[in-house]
């Protein structure tokens, strides 16, 4: 007899921790996670929505300082103009512009304006708007539509805005504006951002807002 064969098998048994992921249970661990993904994302939105108000408020202060301190600088007239995206122009609709913003220089003799030096897209869903028609603390008015009120009027005046070579801020026959920039993204009034600009002097203030009121800075 062999004693070898008499000698009964044993079995291998598998420890829980050799064990892999049935389909069922890799599908619910999948599942939660997309669904604290989710949960994420829509609690992130309003942050993201405010960076990209605060983003578009700093582009466009940027944009008026820097045209203010190039009259400065270079003793020019600098004319500012916001613009409306369209195809074949300086201010190309792609990478999600709403507007633009544009500085160019006043050549002598014969006042001729110059192609923008400086194009400042604003991107991010924010558009130049107002919400509720709440005027900022520097009071400079609020049009009616559009976002954008200087020296009284919505738009500007039509014989353009610009920036005269001692910082002052006037209208194209060089009389001295006021005005504001307003913006933010559609339906969410807590993006309200509002740029102003004294003519008298050029000086620049920023405020951010809701539907309730403004505020000093962003």
């Amino acid at each position: 007899m062999d004693l070898d064969k008499a000698k009964p098998t044993r079995q291998h048994r598998r420890s829980p921790y050799e064990s892999g992921f049935s389909i069922v249970e890799l599908m619910i661990v999948v599942t939660i996670m997309l669904i604290l993904l989710g949960i994420a994302i829509i609690q992130l939105q309003p942050s993201l929505q405010q960076l990209r108000a605060n983003a578009a408020l700093n582009a466009a202060k940027g944009a008026v300082r820097q045209g203010r301190e190039a009259s400065i600088s270079q003793r020019r007239t600098i004319v500012l103009q916001f613009v409306t995206p369209a195809a074949n122009t300086s201010c190309p609709p792609s990478g999600g512009t709403t507007a633009c913003i544009e500085l160019s220089q006043v050549s002598e003799p014969g006042n001729v304006v110059q192609p923008p030096f400086q194009i400042t897209p604003i991107t991010g869903s924010v558009q130049f708007m107002t919400f509720t028609g709440l005027d900022t603390p520097d009071g400079y008015g609020v049009p009616a539509t559009g976002g954008i009120m200087f020296g009284g009027v919505s738009g500007g005046p039509q014989s353009g805005m610009q920036f005269q070579s001692d910082g002052t801020f006037t209208d194209g026959n060089g009389n001295p504006i006021n005005g504001t920039i307003f913006m933010g993204i559609a339906n969410i009034p807590a993006t309200a951002r509002a740029v102003t600009i004294l003519g008298n002097t050029g000086r620049v203030h920023t405020f951010s807002g809701n539907d309730h009121g403004w505020y000093y800075g962003a």
